[in-house]
């Protein structure tokens, strides 16, 4: 029996263990041995983190796939799993052990350390795993994996090792993004670009051969920076070859302020006649654009800070190297400074010596660690890297070819921009949490690759022995004595990035490299849902793996969902204050509803505003559902045994078995074309107002009349419209259906289980007449033989010109604000036959539902009435003595001069340039919005006021 009230947290927990205890979700089911299999992998989540709005979004999306696929008849895997997380999970650990006061994991040493690691990870993480529980999501969790298992860390070291054997993996040095607090190499991705108000600093360099004089500009050259403390790397200064004012100065030298150092100045596109000076500093060690054309011109790289961003000078040899005498009295006095410090003082010191031209305020964006909130350096360091533009290639003709194809296909321009532009992947990270690089230096720093430490020995020993470091007789007992080799070789440190495990997400976690039945059943995955900011780090390195590891690539279609906002539009932001916690709106409108909502807004290309109350307003819609069932069962509306619907006879029956099939057809095209948000509009709308609205409503008197063939036929009809419901509604409201779908009637298989709703409604009456007529036709056949869908257009045409009437007396009503209580006239003027009928009909449910105090016949529409064209004829609402016309007509005429003062302030605001560059990009489309909003109500009153003009 279904509770009065619905409640969303009773339903949610126990269909949760009622799916968990049935095994609902498990790939590979003995049933769908001989199914399609359809696959797809969760984007791990980081076992650090917990669910925020974009985890809720893409699983959510993730899951109506699957349980759509699923009750399809599809042998469908849901792949999950978490991410282990370097830096966060490091960061955790090392926090937690600081806040107890217990050694530092340096202190404890790398192997306690790590023990610490993983039992935290036993203990406190996975958090977000049982939160994605919680919102419902179908994976199949009995195959959980975490980046770090055994069998994927095993696939990590294999992929390493043969990437390095073919020259895809090497060892260099150059910049990175280096965080100086935590003492590591990082990606992209994990820099935030912070606009700070900084300064430019207008630095004078000497030309050699001449006298400086700071008054005399022929004896210098002026060039700006925003990072004075990195002037003692630089190398060059650049010219653009044809900047007029300063060409002459290319192929001449100057000299480096404070340092002495003659430094040339070259020709280069890179600078920028137009900005600043027009001469640029190039400091290679230091910046990633002047690394690049330190490249170009065979520049010497000197790197003037340490790990810790800490000036290094006294004993760094490339700085040294080549300085006059006397220089390093003023390197000392700057040496050990922090980067800040030595900002001050040397801009102090060039101050002094008259170096220094001016300063100006600056407003730039500087690189910040997003984990450890610090400003980031381009570091010069030894890292190990993966030749990306290698893989890059078969990866973007994949994606060319139409092997994978991405949703919203714009998306794919990026995806190629990203490729065909990509640089070496740095994939080493100074942490100890991680895949450990499998690689081992000899005595003299040899590197032997192997993925193990026992293969590393091997290859050591044989290397060694050949080169006569040491003997036979040496190389044999260190092989048989694991005592002896001790020391031998030591393991590179470094850990791998994490993106790099990632990137065999698809295929290690169905067993590879091992020939798996499951990596030869579900690989390669159907689809991959994931937004736009990890396309370059996640879809594109998983495309390169894959393809050359496999042979194929890892998913044929790729969606790409966009951001979840707030509700102006503003990207969510603890700083601002405007983060929305899904978990709070689990908590108080249930899962469901936090669902739907996503899956309604998720329209392709366009990023979703999210309020509390849009929420609100779908638990409101889970409400409505829930009391149309509860109305069903009061009514002892059941479907009986053998019940086919499209035998009804009853006209109103027909049309809501047409009006279902019409639902089952749009909802299955447009979760097939992945329009998450038109499949949850048609069903929205066909729950609410086709089958709420108008079949319960017209089917009331029927339902609550005498008993006979049409009130049984009806009642069963209910019941049949409403077990489809739930099945069209389950993918996006798995929780109440499955709740509705148990208590309506004693069924054994669960919802999440029970078969889509066909295209074409074979009953078992009809698979029995066209069995008999071909016995060997099987479901194809079948299939063809029939229309794609249940069609009714008489029953179509009747019931939709009843709605349509009643909807348009309504719209009337409500645009001239004749009150409730205000009994109307209706005048069918011209009405054909079959018009006449319908009205006699259905007269009590039209006067009834639309306020009618009569409905007549006429050839033509009296004088002073508003003319409705309903279908092709004409409904007339006479208002002489209901409405006041002249009042009505300036309300309406005032509404438009209003709406046409909004529609100017927004385009007048639109057209201004310095508006649209300036402000911020959700202030911009708020504005448009609200345009759209004035020309569509401009259109409504206006489209009143004709009607009101018709009537005079």
């Amino acid at each position: 029996m279904i509770e009065k009230t619905y409640q969303p947290s009773d339903i949610e927990n126990r269909m949760s263990r009622v799916w968990e205890e049935a095994g609902a979700f498990k790939a590979g089911q003995p049933e769908r041995r001989e199914a399609e299999p359809f696959t797809i992998v969760i984007p791990p989540p980081n076992v650090t983190g917990s669910l925020h709005m974009g985890h809720a979004l893409n699983n959510t999306l993730q899951d109506v796939l699957c349980r759509f696929e699923r009750m399809r008849g599809r042998d469908v895997l849901w792949q999950p799993g978490t991410d282990h997380a370097g830096i966060a999970t490091q960061m955790v650990v090392e926090r937690q052990l600081a806040e107890r006061k217990e050694p530092g994991r340096r202190d404890m040493g790398r192997g306690r350390f790590l023990e610490r690691v993983w039992q935290w990870k036993a203990e406190s993480g996975g958090v977000i795993v049982n939160q994605l529980k919680r919102l419902g999501a179908s994976c199949d969790w009995s195959r959980e994996r975490f980046t770090m298992d055994e069998g994927l860390s095993r696939a990590v070291a294999k992929v390493f090792v043969e990437l390095h054997r073919a020259g895809l993996i090497y060892k260099d040095k150059r910049l990175v993004n280096w965080d100086p607090k935590l003492l590591t190499a990082i990606s992209d991705l994990e820099v935030n670009q912070v606009e700070v108000k900084g300064s430019l600093w207008h630095l004078r360099y000497p030309v050699e051969g001449k006298n400086f004089d700071p008054s005399d500009p022929s004896t210098y050259v002026v060039v700006a920076t925003t990072r004075p403390e990195t002037m003692l790397g630089d190398t060059a200064v650049a010219v653009h070859p044809d900047n007029e004012k300063l060409e002459h100065l290319i192929d001449c030298n100057v000299v480096l302020p404070l340092v002495g150092r003659i430094i040339p100045v070259i020709g280069d596109d890179y600078a920028d006649p137009e900005k600043g000076t027009g001469a640029v500093k190039i400091t290679p060690a230091h910046d990633f654009n002047d690394f690049e054309v330190g490249k170009r011109h065979r520049l010497p790289q000197i790197s003037v800070l340490d790990r810790e961003g800490r000036l290094t000078l006294s004993n760094n040899e490339d700085f040294l190297r080549g300085l006059p005498a006397g220089a390093l009295i003023l390197a000392e006095e700057f040496d050990g400074l922090d980067r800040f410090a030595a900002r001050k003082a040397i801009v102090a010191r060039l101050e002094e010596f008259g170096f220094l031209d001016k300063i100006e305020p600056h407003a730039h964006t500087v690189p910040h660690g997003d984990r450890s909130g610090v400003v980031i350096e381009p570091y010069l360091t030894d890292q190990w890297y993966v030749d990306a533009k290698e893989l890059a290639r078969p990866a973007m003709s994949a994606v060319r070819s139409g092997e994978t194809t991405f949703v919203p296909k714009n998306w794919e321009k990026t995806y190629f921009e990203w490729m065909e532009n990509i640089q070496p992947w740095c994939i080493s990270r100074q942490l100890w949490w991680g895949h450990q690089i499998p690689a081992w230096y000899g005595p003299d720093g040899k590197v032997f690759v192997a993925e193990t430490e026992e293969e590393a020995i091997g290859h050591a020993l044989g290397f060694y022995v050949e080169q006569g470091v040491i003997t036979v007789e040496q190389g044999a007992e260190m092989a048989s004595d694991p005592a002896k080799r001790d020391g031998f070789i030591t393991r590179d440190e470094d850990v791998l990035d994490t993106w790099f495990s990632s990137a065999l997400w698809p295929f290690s976690t169905l067993g590879w490299p091992d020939e798996t039945p499951e990596l030869k059943r579900y690989y390669p995955t159907s689809v991959l849902v994931t937004g736009f900011d990890i396309i370059f780090f996640w879809i594109a390195r998983m495309m390169m793996m894959g393809i050359y590891f496999m042979k194929e690539a890892p998913f044929a279609t790729v969606y790409i969902h966009a951001l979840v906002r707030d509700e102006k539009g503003a990207k969510m932001s603890k700083s601002r204050g405007n983060v929305i916690d899904p978990l709070h709106l689990v908590d108080k409108y249930g899962a469901d509803a936090l669902r739907f909502t996503l899956a309604a807004m998720a329209v392709q290309g366009r990023d979703i505003k999210l309020s509390p109350q849009r929420v609100e307003g779908y638990r409101n819609f889970a409400t409505k559902l829930w009391n149309a069932c509860r109305f069903a069962e009061m009514n002892d509306c059941v479907v009986p045994a053998q019940f086919d619907p499209t035998a009804a006879t009853e006209t109103l029956n027909r049309w809501i078995v047409h009006e279902t099939a019409r639902a089952t057809c749009e909802v299955t095209e447009a979760i097939e074309s992945s329009r998450f948000n038109d499949a949850a509009g048609t069903v929205y709308r066909f729950v609410w107002n086709v089958y709420c609205d108008w079949y319960l409503e017209l089917a009331k008197p029927v339902i609550l009349g005498e008993d006979g063939p049409a009130k049984s036929e009806t009642r069963a009809m209910v019941a049949w419209a409403r077990d489809e419901i739930l099945k069209l509604l389950h993918p996006f409201m798995p929780f109440i259906t499955e709740e509705l779908w148990a208590v309506t009637s004693a069924r054994k298989q669960l919802l999440t289980l029970t078969e889509w709703p066909n295209k074409v409604d074979l009953t078992l009456k009809q698979r029995t007449l066209i069995a008999a007529a071909d016995p060997f036709a099987g479901p194809e056949p079948v299939t063809d033989l029939l229309e794609p869908y249940f069609r009714d257009d008489a029953a179509e045409a009747e019931i939709g010109w009843v709605v349509d009437l009643v909807t348009a007396i309504r719209s009337v009503r409500a645009e001239m604000n004749i009150p409730p209580a205000t009994l109307a006239s209706l005048v069918l003027a011209g009405a054909s036959a079959e018009s006449r009928v319908r009205a006699q009909r259905w007269s009590d449910v039209i006067k009834r539902m639309s306020r009618l105090a009569d409905i007549s016949f006429a050839d033509q529409a009296p004088a002073g009435a508003v003319q409705l064209l309903i279908r092709g004829e004409v409904a007339a609402l006479p208002l002489k003595g209901i409405v006041d016309v002249a009042a009505q007509r300036t309300r309406l005429e005032k509404e438009i001069a209003k709406a046409d003062a909004d529609i100017d302030r927004v385009e007048s605001k639109l057209a201004d340039q310095n508006f649209v560059a300036n402000a911020p990009e959700e202030i911009v489309e708020d504005e448009k919005e609200k345009r759209e909003a004035a020309v569509a109500r401009k259109a409504k009153f206006v489209e009143a006021l004709e009607r009101l003009k018709a009537a005079e």
